[in-house]
């Protein structure tokens, strides 16, 4: 079993930065491709980034390329989400998840994804 926690959203104002911070316990995610996700307020959650085992392979959404990073750092069992030139429409909640499947690749869509965080709320004011 796979526990996921994030942290570090936020009320932040248009243009400003953030990073969002995925902690794994219970069982290393180190062979686990990673991703975020995002939730607004009536909508379905979306990908945003993600990131290969290795952190060799990463794909971003068409809103998030280009101001968003997504990194992760095996040892401490943790995937980060840099996010610069923040905008209104980044509001919502962010969910870290994790893919368990044996293979180099990125899932795009929610199904992919085995264990998922709590989420935490990112707020951009205008």
């Amino acid at each position: 079993q796979v526990h996921l926690v994030e942290s570090g959203g936020r009320l932040v104002q248009a243009g400003d930065s953030l990073k969002l911070s995925c902690a794994a316990s219970g069982r290393p995610v180190t062979s686990y491709a990673m991703g975020w996700f995002r939730q607004a307020p009536g909508k379905e959650r979306e990908f945003v980034a993600g990131i290969g085992w290795s952190g060799g392979r990463t794909y971003y959404a068409d809103s998030a390329k280009g101001r968003f990073a997504i990194t992760r750092d095996n040892g401490k069992n943790t995937v980060y989400l840099q996010m610069d030139s923040l905008k209104p429409e980044d509001t919502g909640v962010y969910y870290c998840a994790a893919d368990s499947r044996p293979w180099d690749g990125v899932g795009l869509g929610p199904s992919e994804y085995d264990y998922w965080g709590q989420g935490t709320q990112v707020t951009v004011s205008s």
